[in-house]
């Protein structure tokens, strides 16, 4: 694995709850994300995988700072950038860039795709003058599969495949070498998101991309990740390389997810256990004591799951995983359940 391009230690990201007539009294937080430490390496794709409400997107928008951090380092390209200066960080956001989930609504529809694809590239002062702008758009739409008139087109023009292709071009225009994608295929067709998937691998290819893919269709994160990472109620409960994951998922919570996706076989779809979550997932601005995955757990044990909150540490196998559980795995006293229907 090459160096990491980006770092997170300890990252937390909570948002407070007011209240009052003018809202000037803290009652709580929301923790949408509480101390989450991974790397992603140069060149690499992790995928970021969970529930809705799990804090995905939030890792995502923190990284960029989009989002301020409450608590905890963010570390790019060996610079921490947690609480770097506008100017500072308007530089380093050249090098990182998002990709956001509705194609329509993360584009201005009074802008033309011309002027949408090119601003990044004034307000960088990448380009010098109209001529070179307007030559570098067509590049760039004409890399992501659009023809080079579409610059002169408007978003409601498109279908929702190609305004992610606009978005596409749009952070590919200053250069960048990390892109979050905020679950870039949730709102498109199938056939649609094969075509998106397969054009992010040949971008990276062709540029070095580095991805954090947030989805949480776990057959298109299986696809195109090298890495991938379970989260849960605003933590990261396991971290593995995608085939590992998939082929033997050592947290109840990434079996859980796994039993549901179905498999075109019918033999194995019905040979393969499920784990059905009892209760509903609790509020990040009341989380569980203990290991946050406690109340619902098929595998929960008395007092210590409740009390303890586990960390992320690396096993045998090379998973990094948060569970009480699995220390019975490692020492061989209990069988990992697979997906597969065997044990």
């Amino acid at each position: 694995m090459s160096q990491a391009l980006v770092e997170l230690e300890g990252l937390s990201v909570w948002f407070p709850i007011k209240s009052g007539i003018v809202l000037d009294r803290h009652v709580g937080d929301v923790k949408a994300v509480d101390e989450v430490s991974l790397s992603i390496a140069r060149g690499e794709t992790l995928g970021l995988v969970g529930e809705s409400g799990c804090g995905k997107s939030t890792v995502g928008r923190a990284i960029i700072r989009l989002y301020e951090p409450t608590a905890g380092r963010i570390v790019f390209d060996g610079v921490d950038i947690t609480h770097v200066s506008e100017s500072h960080l308007r530089e380093t956001r050249r090098q990182m860039q998002m990709v956001f989930q509705d194609p329509f609504a993360s584009l201005n529809p009074r802008h033309s795709v011309g002027r949408i694809v090119g601003e990044p590239l004034d307000v960088h002062g990448i380009t010098q003058s109209h001529r070179e702008t307007a030559s570098r758009v067509r590049e760039l739409l004409e890399r992501v599969g659009l023809p080079a008139d579409a610059a002169t087109r408007y978003p409601h023009e498109f279908s929702g495949g190609q305004r992610q292709r606009v978005g596409l071009a749009r952070a590919l225009a200053v250069n960048p070498a990390f892109i979050v994608c905020d679950e870039p295929v949730s709102a498109l067709d199938v056939s649609i998101q094969a075509q998106i998937v397969n054009l992010l691998e040949g971008l990276q290819e062709e540029f070095g991309l580095t991805y954090l893919f947030i989805a949480h269709d776990l057959a298109v994160v299986r696809h195109i990740s090298d890495r991938i990472a379970v989260m849960y109620l605003g933590g990261i409960v396991e971290i593995s390389p995608a085939e590992e994951l998939y082929d033997n998922p050592l947290h109840p919570y990434t079996i859980s997810l796994l039993s549901a996706v179905p498999i075109p076989d019918p033999a194995v779809e019905k040979q393969r256990s499920r784990i059905f979550l009892t209760g509903d997932l609790p509020s990040p601005a009341n989380p569980p004591s203990g290991c946050r995955f406690h109340t619902r757990c098929p595998y929960v044990q008395p007092t210590r799951c409740s009390d303890e909150r586990p960390a992320l540490r690396t096993l045998s196998t090379g998973h990094s995983v948060a569970c009480h559980w699995a220390d019975g795995i490692q020492s061989g006293s209990i069988l990992p359940v697979t997906t597969n229907g065997k044990s």
